[in-house]
Formats: structure tokens, C-alpha cells, sequence
């Protein structure tokens, strides 16, 4: 019988400098041997480097294969195997494309080759380029839509950045790459996905884009891309939600296997080759990109259900049956990578703003995933390390536990943004909260919130106040929670061009929608960042632009 082995997923792009550029790409198969051929006619040809991805597995919760239910195949996290293939194509000119292809062999023999794209170094200044903007994918039900149609109407990108969460659950192999509902990552950025969605009765498929074959991306870390200690819960839901801080790992656990006992990013940092600073490796950096100097901080905390109900962990407390086991709470919503002033990602941005690179840049961008200014709820608490407040009685045994985050202490406004404003940053791009909404600074920085491919959460505007506020009680300081607007003071800016209008026929400053699916697009020749706006409901809809603004 002939083999059916093929590619995992097509080749994309990663890390281009002035001569070079590194393709990778993914099999279910060890092979002999993997190459990538390139030139006019694919004449030359590159060995790739192979390695094993060390925690990709299934569990009752994927949706792969003939699994389409809770546990029909898998019953606890299962190993997978996967192994990533990578060359580094170099001797290449800056603004000359070329053509190449990928092929894998398999141990019987079988030569498996990609189709033929093409790629290109990092662009010198004053090229013009076109940057997709986006975020928060997550399997979420608009993001082969979403992606199809950013083909469809401004064509080949030339970069992706993505300001966080790719996935739901990093170590779930499914979701990166053979979700059986159609919409894994990289299949809706390779135009390889097949999500069908539904409206009156009509049924259409979408297969989301082949753009990353083609465009180089850039990554920042979400929440989601962090999974908790190690195989210590019998789901990748219960392994991801079961991170403690790393201070409190070594008191419980002491310094071995420091990672697997506290939280890591394991399998976002094995997947992606990225740009790497000193300091924070893949975790946080800077790149030059055509015009563009591109910052990128490690800025996202623990996300927790506002209650305790239903035995979840709480952003604003513990639960009761855990009291007198430290080692099951959850800390709150704690914060991963410090930021705070003082700290070694602080004073790597302070260094890294006073560059030559940075200063001398056209356009100065920041990105990173928690929000600095929205209207979505993920904004709250502020972004600060939680104060654990423990209510004991006379003998001293614990009664409750409490998180409080004071909002004068948010490490983002209070250390982060007065170093963006001296630098004369002028964009901020970030994701989290599942929405579109924008605002601008009196000194004219802009920030953008760009994710809505699905499971909006809703905008705190008007009279919709926010979810995720604590319960009244005598620990936590309400005016630490503000319910609707932006806490942090801007006022969100209305689309310049089509907004949506709300019931009484008034322009709103955000899309907020399950249906309505947005991105954007930064034009590097005009300064211009134009975002637009599909709706899933009318299959034979138009994509309209509904926002521009440019940076200055």
C-alpha cells in the first residue's frame, strides 16, 4: 500500500535580516532528510535542521482526528509527535523575491515537497510595505474568514505582526495544526483551513489565507501561549489554568524544574524562531523591518474568572476547600515577566528606546498583548502583581484569602507609558480583550485594539458595564475598578469612515461583534493603518473599511 504521509503544515517564514531569511515547516514523520530548494528555477538547495517538539499532545478536550466529542478517543494529555524543519536561506537582496519550495523525505523513501512560494530579506527603508495587524485567534469561529478576506482585498502581505494568543491551550498539537473543526492556526495563515459556517440555512467554507508562506511574522506572547506546571492535572485545560509564581514553586518544590513546576512557554518558543535580545530571548525583543523599528514586551498576566464558583481559581480570591493547601491556589491574576521600573524588561526597553535603531526609525511601534487603554474587560484589575490579603481567625487559621491590585500601581501606565512618551513612540498595538477599538494620547501616540475574530466579550460603553468587577466586601478597593470606559482616562476615538451605529441611531467607538469579523493593515508608504470590517452573516457581503488613521 502506497503511503499517505505528507506535510503537517506548508513552510512559512521567519526571522529575515538584511541577506537571509529562515523557512520552517512541520511533519508527523522523522524522514531522512529535509531541504529547502530556491532560485529561479529552484536550483540551490539548503539541509534543514530537525528537532522534536517536547510537549505537543492530545487530550479528552481536542478536537482532532475522528474525535469530535469529550474523551471519545483520548481520555488524559496523550504525547504526539511532531518534528519542525528549519533552513536558513541566505545570500538573498533585499526587495528581490525568490521563488522556493520544501521537501521532506520519509524514512520509506517518499519525497514530499510544499508548492512553490516565494520570499524575500527584510526590506530596506523606504520601501513601501503592507503589515497585517492582528491577534487573539485562539480556534476562535471567524478566523478563516477573517484571513480569506485579508487576501481578497489588499492581496499579498508583506508581514504579520500578531500580538498574542495564537491558540487556546499551547501544548494542544490540534490546534496548531489539525483542529478537525477546520480552523487550526497555521491552516487559516496558509489558506488551508476548511471552517463551514452557517447562516439561513446556507453554508459556506472558508479557508482562510496563504499568507504566511510568503510574509515573515512576529509574535508576542499572550496568556495563552503559557501552560501551567507540568502534567500535574489530568486535562491541557486543567495543566493550563494550573500556574503558580515562581517564588512559590521554589518554596514548594525548591529550584529543580523550576518551569515545569511553576509556568513556561516552552512550546510557543520551540515553534517559532524569532528575533532575541539579550535579555529576553524570544520572550521579549526589538527588529528592524523596512521602515518600521518594532518593539515587542512580554506584557500579559494570568487570566481568572472574577468568582470562585464552579471550583475555578479567582482573580480576586482563593477557594474556601483550598485554604489549607497553599499548593492548589492560584495566586491570582499574577503577572509572568516582570515590567515594573527597575526590573530586567524595563530597563531593556529604557535601553532599547534611546537606541540608534529605535531613534532613527521612521515609524517607533510597540507591541505587546495586554491592553494600555480599552474598552474591553480583560483591562481589569490594573496590571500589578496581586496583594494577598489572608483573613485569619484568633487561633490564626485562615478564614479567606483576597487579591487586591491597587490601580495607582498598574506597572503599564505608571512605569511603562512615561518611557513610551519620552521616546516619542507613535503606535501601541495589543489584543486580549476581543474587540476593535482605538485611542490617541493628547501627545498623538496611538493605540490599537484589533482581535475580533469571535467570542467578543463586549465593550464597557454606555450602560454595559464590566464583567469581571469583584463583589462587594470590606477587602477590596472599588475604585481600583472602573466598570465602563477606558480606566486609564482616554476617550475611545469613533471610526473615521463607516462606523457601526447603536439603537438610537449614534455612532459607537468599537466593534464588539460575533459576526462582524475586523483586521488591519499598516501601509508603511503612506503611514496610514486602515482597518476593515466583514460580516459573516452575508456571504456575498463587501469588506468595507471603516477606520483610517495615520501615524505621524
Amino acid at each position: 500500500m502506497a503511503s499517505t504521509k505528507k506535510l503537517l503544515t506548508d513552510p512559512f517564514l521567519q526571522l529575515p535580516t538584511s541577506n537571509s531569511i529562515c523557512v520552517v515547516w512541520f511533519t508527523e514523520f522523522l524522514g531522512i532528510q529535509h531541504t529547502v530548494s530556491y532560485g529561479k528555477n529552484l536550483q540551490n538547495t539548503v539541509i534543514a535542521n530537525t528537532s522534536k517538539l517536547t510537549r505537543i499532545r492530545e487530550d479528552q478536550k481536542s478536537r482532532v482526528g475522528s474525535q469530535t466529542q469529550d474523551g471519545e478517543l483520548y481520555q488524559q494529555p496523550v504525547m504526539r509527535d511532531v518534528w519542525r524543519h528549519e533552513a536558513k536561506v541566505t545570500g538573498l537582496t533585499p526587495g528581490v523575491r525568490v521563488n522556493y519550495c520544501v521537501t521532506s523525505l520519509t524514512e520509506d523513501n517518499q519525497s514530499i515537497s510544499s508548492d512553490v512560494f516565494s520570499l524575500a530579506p527584510t526590506p530596506n527603508p523606504g520601501i513601501p510595505l503592507k503589515i497585517l495587524l492582528t491577534s487573539d485567534h485562539q480556534i476562535k469561529p471567524m478566523v478563516a474568514a477573517n484571513l480569506q478576506k485579508v487576501v481578497e482585498t489588499v492581496g499579498k502581505v508583506d508581514a504579520v505582526w500578531f500580538a498574542g494568543d495564537l491558540v487556546n491551550i499551547s501544548d494542544r498539537g490540534s490546534e496548531w495544526f489539525d483542529d478537525n473543526r477546520g480552523n487550526a492556526f497555521f491552516p487559516c495563515l496558509q489558506g488551508k483551513a476548511n471552517y463551514q459556517m452557517e447562516r439561513d440555512g446556507e453554508t459556506i467554507t472558508y479557508v482562510g489565507g496563504q499568507i504566511i508562506q510568503n510574509a515573515p511574522m512576529f509574535t508576542c506572547i499572550g496568556n495563552h501561549e503559557i501552560m501551567g506546571r507540568f502534567a500535574r492535572k489530568d486535562s491541557l485545560n486543567g495543566e493550563f489554568d494550573d500556574t503558580i509564581p515562581r517564588d512559590i514553586a521554589q518554596k514548594i518544590y525548591g529550584n529543580e524544574n523550576i518551569q515545569n513546576n511553576s509556568f513556561n512557554t516552552n512550546t510557543y518558543e520551540e515553534i517559532f524562531t524569532l528575533p532575541e535580545s539579550r535579555e529576553g530571548g524570544k520572550t521579549y525583543y526589538a527588529v528592524t523591518f523596512g521602515d518600521v523599528r518594532l518593539v515587542v514586551l512580554y506584557a500579559t498576566n494570568m487570566w481568572r474568572f472574577p468568582t470562585t464558583e464552579n471550583g475555578r481559581k479567582g482573580k480576586y480570591g482563593e477557594l474556601k476547600n483550598d485554604l489549607q493547601n497553599p499548593e492548589n491556589w492560584g495566586y491570582g491574576q499574577i503577572i509572568y515577566e516582570p515590567i515594573h521600573q527597575g526590573s530586567t524588561q524595563y530597563n531593556w526597553l529604557q535601553q532599547e528606546l534611546n537606541s540608534v535603531e529605535f531613534q532613527q526609525a521612521k515609524y517607533k511601534v510597540v507591541m505587546l498583548h495586554h491592553p494600555i487603554h480599552t474598552l474591553g474587560d480583560n483591562i481589569i484589575p490594573a496590571y500589578t502583581d496581586p496583594v494577598q490579603i489572608c483573613d485569619r481567625n484568633q487561633e490564626g487559621d485562615i478564614q479567606a484569602v483576597y487579591y487586591q491590585y491597587p490601580k495607582d500601581k498598574d506597572y503599564l501606565t505608571r512605569d511603562v507609558m512615561p518611557l513610551l512618551e519620552a521616546a516619542k513612540v507613535q503606535l501601541v498595538f495589543f489584543g486580549h480583550s476581543h474587540l476593535w477599538n482605538r485611542f490617541t494620547s493628547d501627545s498623538g501616540m496611538h493605540f490599537l485594539e484589533t482581535s475580533n475574530v469571535g467570542n467578543s466579550y463586549g465593550a464597557a460603553y454606555g450602560s454595559r458595564k464590566r464583567q469581571n468587577i469583584p463583589a462587594a466586601n470590606n477587602i477590596i478597593h472599588h475604585e481600583d475598578y472602573i466598570v465602563t470606559g477606558d480606566p486609564n482616562g482616554l476617550k475611545p476615538v469613533t471610526p473615521t469612515i463607516a462606523p457601526i451605529f447603536n439603537e438610537d441611531g449614534e455612532a459607537i467607538p468599537y466593534i464588539s461583534s460575533n459576526e462582524i469579523t475586523v483586521f488591519s493593515i499598516f501601509d508603511t508608504g503612506t503611514g496610514t493603518i486602515s482597518s476593515y470590517k466583514f460580516d459573516t452573516r452575508k456571504f456575498a457581503g463587501k469588506v468595507i473599511k471603516f477606520d483610517e488613521f495615520r501615524l505621524i
